[in-house]
């Protein structure tokens, strides 16, 4: 029994260390997998209630429901093949960038998404896509 205390002692230890994910991470996971899926619906859950959409070189400033509709039209018109968030980044601690790649029909386009934290959740404010 003694023998055992010590094995136990480090199995313990070991699920001591694991921690849930972080928002970051799931807010990561969760801009990841509505550009992968062309769910502009879900995208719009992380909107501001204004946001600049910069599309191929169409830009304006749109309601979180206007801004929705217009990733729906491009998602429909460019179906999702793939996207992978390439790089991430803070500006402060209240801006946070993501610059992606998504492909569609094999073409390439390069999304950067700019967004604030506000009460350790991302609101989207700035959407840009651009076919490379």
């Amino acid at each position: 029994m003694i023998k055992l205390v010590p094995i136990l002692y480090l199995i313990l230890l070991s699920f001591s260390t694991i921690t849930a994910p972080s928002s970051n991470d799931q807010t990561n996971n969760a801009i990841l997998t509505t550009f992968k899926n062309g769910s502009s619906r879900e995208i719009a859950k992380f909107m501001e209630q204004s946001v600049e959409l910069n599309i191929n070189g169409n830009q304006g400033e749109f309601s979180k429901n206007q801004a929705e509709l217009v990733l729906r039209d491009f998602f429909k018109k460019y179906p999702p093949e793939d996207f992978e968030i390439l790089h991430e980044s803070n500006s402060g601690e209240q801006i946070k960038n993501y610059i992606g790649t998504y492909q569609s029909m094999g073409e390439p386009y390069r999304i950067l998404i700019k967004g604030k934290i506000f009460r350790d959740e991302m609101r989207i404010f700035n959407i840009e896509i651009m076919k490379y």
